[in-house]
């Protein structure tokens, strides 16, 4: 790798956004020397208790972020960094303040690479477009980060699972597609962890053959790139069949 101290720091809305679409990504590259931090904005309380129950509504923010916490350890990356800003109104924050969260973290560890969601907000939910748009405002800021990853799905394989909630981008627009087979238990893991979201998502009670297709690769477009040269993204993931 060029850089001697690799880093990527994710920046994400909700516990369990850093798992169900990049988690096997972010394993990978944890297990390959990069150090992968995670920022997210809200502890999830507008999201499932779980079915049944799990917790009452009151205990679910500490649950999601127990939840979070195992995840990450699970993955095998950073212990993540929980702001405490209000589930499903993060349009309504100062963008200045949000960005000031992140540009503090990226001044601390000095990331790379960004990754965060694209301008659809992969399902469309507000909270997943206002934090992407915050992280390119933070990538132009930023002139030591180099490259601006988005959490993506191809649009052939929604078609192919008939996904229609999801905000497929053109399958041209993929960068990286990334085999996380080798991975899967670990993702496997990080997934149970968030145990009051798995009911809410229909893919989680999906025959394994649908599931593995949905979460065995997971996608990525580049957003923007300063130096391609100096993106570690595709040089440290190389090895993986695909």
């Amino acid at each position: 790798m060029s850089h001697p101290s690799p880093a990527l720091l994710a920046v994400l809305a909700h516990p369990d956004d850093e798992t169900f679409r990049p988690g096997g990504t972010l394993a990978l590259l944890a297990q390959r020397g990069v150090r992968v931090d995670v920022l997210t904005f809200t502890y999830g309380e507008a999201g499932s208790c779980g079915e049944p129950p799990l917790c009452t509504p009151s205990e679910l923010p500490a649950m999601r972020e127990r939840e979070l916490r195992c995840a990450c350890s699970a993955l095998g990356i950073q212990p993540p960094r929980l702001l405490d800003y209000a589930d499903g109104h993060l349009q309504e924050a100062d963008a200045e303040t949000m960005i000031g969260h992140i540009l503090s973290i990226v001044d601390e560890i000095k990331p790379q690479i960004l990754l965060s969601f694209g301008p659809d907000g992969l399902s469309g939910h507000p909270d997943h477009i206002a934090v992407g748009q915050w992280v390119v405002d933070v990538f132009r800021r930023a002139e030591g980060i180099n490259a601006l990853y988005a959490i993506a799905v191809p649009q052939s394989l929604a078609e192919r699972l008939d996904m229609r909630q999801i905000h497929s981008v053109p399958d041209e627009a993929i960068a990286l597609t990334v085999d996380v087979s080798s991975v899967w238990e670990t993702k496997l893991a990080a997934m149970r962890c968030h145990a009051t979201q798995t009911s809410s998502s229909p893919m989680m009670s999906a025959p394994a053959e649908r599931q593995r297709l949905f979460f065995g690769r997971e996608y990525f477009v580049r957003a923007a790139c300063r130096d391609p040269e100096m993106d570690f993204m595709s040089e440290v993931l190389k090895d993986d069949p695909l």
